[in-house]
């Protein structure tokens, strides 16, 4: 099986820890767990095929993905069963690894249909924040891409990194990796030294 296919395995199944570790934290049943999963996992995905009309969307076509979903979800059910907290960070490292990811890959699948790189890379960004703010208004917390943290540029960058250097000649695998790597090692240093952006403010007038 081709790369892409196990780019996509891997960031479905890291997504998934990522929804089924906030259902864990919120004492959800089984039920909530896969579905909270599932969203996060395939929220971004099945927006971008709609914008993007394609004949089907990728979870429909290939069925293993949720099969990777169900099975994520029901193993970190039974790893939260051997501990008595669950680590936030845990939950922000896996959701950076999906972010970084699914970011690259949406910017990926917007090329292969022909669109431009602007237009990929506002592709990428969707697929790879949507699941994750749509598992958070569930779940009734803040979005993250809606915080000061470096959430949705840690993503713009992965997707810029990767369009740039494929117009620079650059190998479709390596583009692919090195995007995906900047992007998660930039989320992780927001997680770790609290990077954040400048908060809007409107001035006071004197």
């Amino acid at each position: 099986m081709s790369l892409l296919y196990w780019l996509n395995v891997l960031g479905l199944a890291v997504f998934a820890i990522s929804g089924a570790l906030m259902a864990a934290r919120l004492k959800m049943d089984p039920f909530g767990v896969i579905v909270l999963a599932a969203l996060t996992s395939i929220g971004g995905g099945t927006i971008r095929d709609i914008i993007l009309d394609v004949p089907q969307v990728f979870w429909i076509e290939e069925v293993s993905y949720l099969n990777t979903i169900i099975i994520a979800a029901l193993v970190t059910m039974v790893f939260v069963n051997y501990i008595r907290k669950i680590p936030e960070k845990l939950m922000l490292v896996a959701d950076a690894a999906g972010l970084a990811l699914f970011s690259v890959l949406g910017a990926q699948k917007a090329l292969l249909y022909g669109a431009p790189g602007s237009i990929a890379v506002v592709m990428g960004v969707i697929t790879g924040v949507a699941g994750g703010m749509m598992r958070d208004v569930v779940c009734r917390q803040v979005p993250m891409i809606l915080r000061k943290d470096i959430y949705a540029t840690a993503s713009i960058v992965s997707c810029i990194t990767y369009t740039g250097l494929l117009m620079l000649g650059v190998s479709d695998k390596t583009s692919s990796l090195v995007g995906i790597g900047v992007g998660f090692v930039l989320r992780l240093a927001a997680i770790q030294w609290h990077l954040q952006l400048p908060a809007y403010q409107i001035g006071k007038r004197s």
